[in-house]
């Protein structure tokens, strides 16, 4: 079982940064894959980065390439997420999620936090 805990979403003007943070309770953290997702209003889930377990790669979608960038620090149990030149489009409820897997489809995800709300102004 795997508790995970958002951290650092708020309010920030176009071209703004924020970083968020996913706190993970356990000691098997380097174990999982973990990933962000986001859902914007009125719309579905969808993928934002990935950190591969072991392998160390990283997933990006391609609306936020270049732009964030998805870090892990093992040793804290903690997954971050920068987010730069942030966009009104990227206003959103942001999901930390965990997966025991090499895969980081959506549907093998098995653990997710609670959400943190990042809204973007123009």
């Amino acid at each position: 079982q795997v508790q995970l805990v958002e951290s650092g979403g708020g309010l920030v003007q176009a071209g703004g940064s924020l970083r968020l943070s996913c706190g993970a309770s356990g000691r098997t953290f380097s174990r999982y894959t973990m990933g962000w997702f986001r859902q914007p209003p009125g719309k579905e889930r969808e993928f934002v980065a990935a950190s591969i377990r072991w392998r160390g790669d990283t997933r990006y979608a391609d609306s936020v390439k270049g732009r964030f960038t998805i870090s892990r620090d093992n040793a804290k149990n903690t997954l971050y997420l920068q987010m730069n030149s942030l966009k009104p489009e990227d206003t959103a409820v942001y999901y930390c999620a965990a997966a025991y897997s090499d895969s980081w489809r959506v549907s093998a995800f098995d653990y997710w936090g609670q959400g943190t709300q990042v809204t973007v102004s123009s």
